[in-house]
């Protein structure tokens, strides 16, 4: 599982232009299932997305192609963990840590 942590990098005018592109972006990645929470930090900063996937490297191609990403209005932290305890209605993506 992955924590992407979006921070803006332009102003908020910028950012608000490429809005809708990005909520377009995140509808069609939750419909995958790749994605399970997003939302923007507080103060309004950037962004979290909480993202499935095994593969860090397809998890960076797809932050790639983030049309906030293709607009350069943000960079982005990306951190990979193991979702070895979750809430029951997250029992779907446990995991079991790497030896």
């Amino acid at each position: 599982m992955f924590v992407l942590e979006l921070t803006y990098t332009a102003p908020i005018e910028r950012v608000e232009a490429a809005l809708q592109e990005h909520v377009e972006w995140l509808k069609k990645e939750f419909a995958t299932g790749r994605f399970i929470a997003a939302g923007r930090k507080v103060p309004r900063d950037g962004g979290v997305i909480l993202a499935t996937g095994a593969d860090r490297a397809a998890v960076e191609q797809l932050v790639a192609e983030d049309p906030f990403s293709v607009a350069g209005v943000c960079t982005y932290r990306i951190t990979e963990f193991a979702a070895t305890t979750t809430a029951p209605p997250l029992e779907t993506y446990r995991e079991t840590p790497p030896s």
